[in-house]
């Protein structure tokens, strides 16, 4: 049987008011191929045409404006690529500058001087003369009533449609012929009946109509709540299936027993009491491993929230059940620091624990290699090399993953791959990702939030200065330093140029030595263009307390760990994001002192790093922190926001959109709780829906 849909599918080239040019032409500029792509082209925003304007009523705060009036003068200014078509247009309470850099030709043929015309389009103000560049504009007859009450669509276009005569008036046009082809059968409805009734939505069909053509704005904002609840519930429905069909069919270790090493270590040797968050975290992993189905869990936590004490624990529960445990850094420094504090933990219990890295001795390698393949190593830590087809484990039973998007999707798969079946994966992060982004982005994975820090933890102050004040920060640093505390002042780097940023350092390194000069005092520096060896050198030699002073671009940010650094100073904050300033300030506060973070400016500041910096001044909390920088910068921007098609939304947005979006998310997880497989007749509809939307959409399945 022939499906209702099909029209949809239909070439824009058989559309009234199209033809094969035109189709052409929105194929290459707007990639609108069919009934359905221009179904989804969404106004940018409803003008009502009925309202028509004095030029002595548009002042700055204007934006479209429409108004009638009489061609004065029409004049060709400059030459070549200058060349401009100017107009001017009178209404007797004053002038507006009509200007046309585009389809000039065309445009003198039409316009005559002396005739009236109603002019629409965006105004503009150049040395105080009102504008309105390439307005849509039409021979006006005073004797012609308006018959049109609704209002009028206004489409994104582009300079090169607008010369070839393909306005926005005329894609509204073109719009309204579509309307009268398609019908309510064409557009079924893919959401259950009572979610519809239950949050009064109007219908799929209705809430189209409406979107492009409303009567009033109400209408419009009620077709704007549909079409957005729609893309936010389908796109939870999809991640809510992924998950389950994971723990369905992905076959996974089981961990039956809590045994002996376990106990021991956590009634022993646990160097402090978990906090209720870590306690809850723990619990989620164990029931996820004693399921008998893989686990895939992310774990996000705040700087210092104990996320690496959660998977020691997880780690001693899979070498109780007989099974090996890897852990993966990003960087050598940090796979040191975690083998470092592993070991120091594990020193007492009977597990053998090895680290793995880029520049672990052959000899060493060969060792490795054969403790692992007979089972005598239980934990081996270290960075990518862990992934290298030469190491092969025994029984690997648990892969932790730290700071995740470092690591790319092709190489945590090769972790799969090291067992028959896979390992229990759980996936830690300590960039708080704002719960919507997570909800979207991260919705395949079994998510959990430590979201309290350990007690004793003294909240950092954080405060702003300006530049001019940089010796009182230099002397607060020398009394920090004379009572034994260590302190960094970090410099940015500037992708776009390297050297630029070693300049900076460079210069920065030397005003700090002019302060602290040596031999009483001692400065580490890191940047960019040393040696992995010298980065290493010089930050074990403040890791140690051999130098008081880390002067560094960026390398840091990530896991560094100095209880005794007690001031981070940071310049030229006005260049930093938001996360990277909270990951670079929980650089210190790890210790039981007071701690300080700085933040250098200049004195002239955008109003967006005016926000940022506030932002960092007033809260210490992750987690709003991210929830601020997602609103600043949008999820595009932000690291580690996967490959998936989770945050193409076309008309929602995971910023301004949350509450929609947490409703979408409570009825797609009630739906799938009751009605996974979408048997019921009610729920038809969208297994239906889902089926047609098959290999259309950006989606695939996210590892």
């Amino acid at each position: 049987m022939e499906s209702h849909s099909n029209i949809l599918d239909t070439s824009l080239d058989y559309l009234k008011g199209v033809g094969p040019i035109r189709a052409d032409l929105l194929r290459k500029e707007l990639q609108l191929f069919t009934y359905g792509d221009l179904l989804t082209y969404f106004p940018l925003r409803h003008i009502d045409k009925t309202q028509i304007l004095r030029i002595s009523e548009i002042d700055f705060q204007s934006d479209y404006v429409q108004v009638v009036g009489k061609i004065t003068h029409i004049a060709l200014i400059g030459e070549k690529r200058g060349k401009r078509l100017v107009a001017y247009l009178q209404d007797g309470t004053g002038e507006i500058e009509l200007i046309w850099f585009q389809g000039i030709t065309w445009i003198q043929k039409v316009l005559i001087e002396g005739s009236t015309y109603k002019v629409f389009g965006k105004i503009s103000f150049f040395n105080g003369k009102m504008q309105i560049s390439h307005p849509e504009i039409e021979a006006s007859n005073p004797n012609t009533v308006e018959s049109k009450s609704h209002l009028e669509p206004i489409y994104p276009t582009t300079e090169k449609l607008k010369a070839r005569g393909i306005n926005g008036k005329l894609l509204g046009k073109i719009m309204e012929s579509l309307f009268l082809q398609i019908q309510p059968i064409h557009i079924p409805e893919n959401l259950p009946q009572s979610t519809v009734n239950a949050l009064r939505l109007l219908s799929r069909f209705e809430a189209f109509r409406k979107i492009h053509f409303p009567e009033d704005l109400n209408q419009y904002q009620e077709a704007l709540r549909r079409l957005k609840f729609e893309e936010l519930y389908i796109a939870q429905i999809r991640l809510g299936l992924i998950r389950m069909q994971r723990h369905r069919t992905s076959k996974g270790f089981l961990f039956k027993t809590v045994g002996d090493i376990f106990n021991n270590f956590y009634n022993t040797y646990l160097p402090f009491e978990l906090t209720g968050a870590q306690k809850r975290v723990f619990k989620e992993i164990r029931q996820d491993t004693a399921r008998g189905a893989q686990m895939n869990r992310l774990v996000q936590g705040d700087v210092g929230s104990g996320k690496t004490i959660v998977a020691l624990l997880s780690m001693l529960l899979a070498a109780d059940n007989g099974f090996q445990s890897c852990l993966m850094a990003p960087t050598e420094i940090l796979a040191r620091q975690h083998f470092q504090g592993l070991s120091d933990l594990l020193k007492n219990l009977p597990i053998n624990i090895r680290i793995l890295t880029g520049s672990t001795k052959t000899k060493e390698r060969r060792e490795i290699a054969a403790g692992l393949e007979n089972g005598e190593i239980h934990l081996l830590v270290g960075t990518h090399a862990i992934i290298e087809d030469k190491v092969q484990f025994k029984n690997l039973g648990l892969a932790v993953v730290d700071e995740q998007h470092k690591f790319g999707v092709a190489q945590r798969a090769k972790l799969w791959k090291k067992n028959i079946l896979p390992p229990h994966i759980l996936v830690m992060t300590a960039t708080p990702i704002p719960r919507t982004l997570a909800m979207t982005a991260y919705g395949d994975l079994d998510y959990s939030v430590i979201d309290e820090l350990p007690p004793g933890r003294k909240p950092i102050l954080t405060v702003h200065r300006n530049e001019m004040r940089r010796a009182s920060v230099m002397d607060f640093i020398r009394s920090e330093i004379a009572l034994g505390r260590q302190a960094y002042i970090i410099y940015p780097l500037i992708e776009e140029s390297e050297k630029l940023s070693y300049e900076d350092l460079m210069q920065g390194y030397e005003q700090v030595k002019s302060y602290f000069p040596e031999p009483k005092y001692l400065i580490s520096m890191v940047h960019g263009r040393q040696t992995p060896e010298e980065k290493e050198t010089n930050m074990q030699r403040f890791v140690t307390g051999n130098t008081q002073i880390m002067v560094s671009t960026t390398v840091i940010e990530v896991g560094v760990n100095v209880p005794n650094a007690s001031v981070m100073v940071i310049e030229s904050t006005e260049k930093f994001g938001l996360s990277q300033l909270h990951q670079l300030r929980g650089r210190v506060g790890r210790g039981s002192e007071k701690s300080y973070c700085i933040l250098i400016t200049g004195s002239k500041l955008s109003n967006d790093a005016r926000e940022r910096i506030k932002i960092m001044c007033d809260t210490n909390d992750g987690f709003k922190i991210a929830e601020k920088d997602l609103e600043l910068r949008g999820p595009g921007d932000i690291e580690g926001t996967r490959q998936s098609g989770a945050l193409n939304f076309k008309i929602a947005s995971i910023v301004e959109d949350k509450a929609i979006l947490e409703v979408a998310k409570q009825y797609a997880e009630s739906l799938l709780e009751e009605d996974e497989q979408l048997i019921q007749p009610e729920n038809q509809p969208l297994k239906i829906f889902l089926a047609t939307q098959k290999g259309k959409t950006g989606w695939s399945k996210i590892s």
